[in-house]
């Protein structure tokens, strides 16, 4: 594997993958590599010569209170497991090299944006949009692996696109999980024991959805409450949100007609954990 920082040296390398006719796949990721990272770098292997992954913690992504000093940075053990898992290249830019001094430019993805995570966290998905934007002009891959966990942002990414005709394949790994059910994340790593026994909540919660709409239920306020259910039993989880939404328009629906996303957010401690489920005929 191949490290580099520099945009310069990213598109030489991808050109000269380019002329020898190979696919390229790309993984993004804020590093805190875990298994569900590794779970897209083995998705992206299987369909293409080529892979590459990013790490950049995105400060525009980040609130004035957010964790963005803090967010996990292990460099050293990132490589390494990146490394093993089969990425050709990574690209670890610094702030200066996608945000230069002077930088004015922002994306935003209109409506998208504006419910479930960008209602929680403003501003949140224009610095998503525009890093990614920006991460996809320099590396122009065929495919670019997201993971299901971040449904919105993928969702929001595919809308992205679409609309700016990029020539980008857009596929989603599947949501990976701890043998509890917890899924897969970098803000784990700010749980207690204590508090890592609650957060399963999240996932119990959804599962419970789950078995509800398997037994023929439609009506989206139920389903909330019974993933609220979960969520209230635990007094150390506090819920920012539970929402039934259209999957791909990401608007509030009363009952489950289509395809919908079941979409959760909560404290635990010091993290701030999410979680969703899709149901329903694509």
């Amino acid at each position: 594997m191949r490290s580099v920082a520099r945009i310069p040296a990213v598109r030489r390398e991808i050109a000269r993958w380019r002329r020898l006719g190979h696919r390229v796949a790309f993984v993004p990721t804020m590093g805190g590599i875990h298994e569900g990272h590794l779970s897209l770098i083995r998705l992206a292997r299987a369909g293409a010569d080529r892979v590459i992954a990013s790490i950049f913690v995105n400060p525009l992504q980040f609130g004035p209170k957010e964790d963005f000093r803090a967010y996990p940075r292990p460099r050293l053990r990132d490589r390494a497991l990146l490394r093993a898992a089969g990425v050709d290249l990574l690209w670890e830019p610094g702030i200066e090299d996608l945000y230069p001094r002077g930088h004015l430019t922002r994306v935003r993805v209109r409506e998208l944006e504006e419910s479930l995570e960008g209602f929680a966290r403003p501003g949140h998905f224009e610095g998503v949009a525009t890093v990614v934007l920006k991460l996809l002009h320099v590396v122009m891959p065929d495919v670019l692996w997201l993971g299901q966990k971040d449904a919105q942002q993928a969702i929001i990414i595919e809308r992205l696109v679409h609309d700016l005709l990029l020539p980008v394949d857009v596929r989603r790994g599947p949501t990976v999980r701890e043998p509890d059910g917890l899924a897969m994340s970098s803000r784990n790593a700010y749980l207690t024991k204590a508090q890592r026994a609650d957060a399963v909540a999240l996932s119990r919660g959804l599962a419970a959805a789950l078995s509800a709409l398997r037994e023929g239920e439609h009506e989206a306020a139920r389903l909330r409450r019974t993933v609220q259910a979960e969520l209230k039993a635990r007094p150390a989880v506090v819920t920012e949100y539970v929402a039934v939404v259209d999957a791909k328009t990401l608007k509030p629906v009363k009952r489950v007609r289509g395809r919908v996303l079941i979409a959760v957010a909560a404290r635990v401690g010091k993290a701030r954990l999410i979680d969703n489920l899709e149901w329903g005929p694509r």
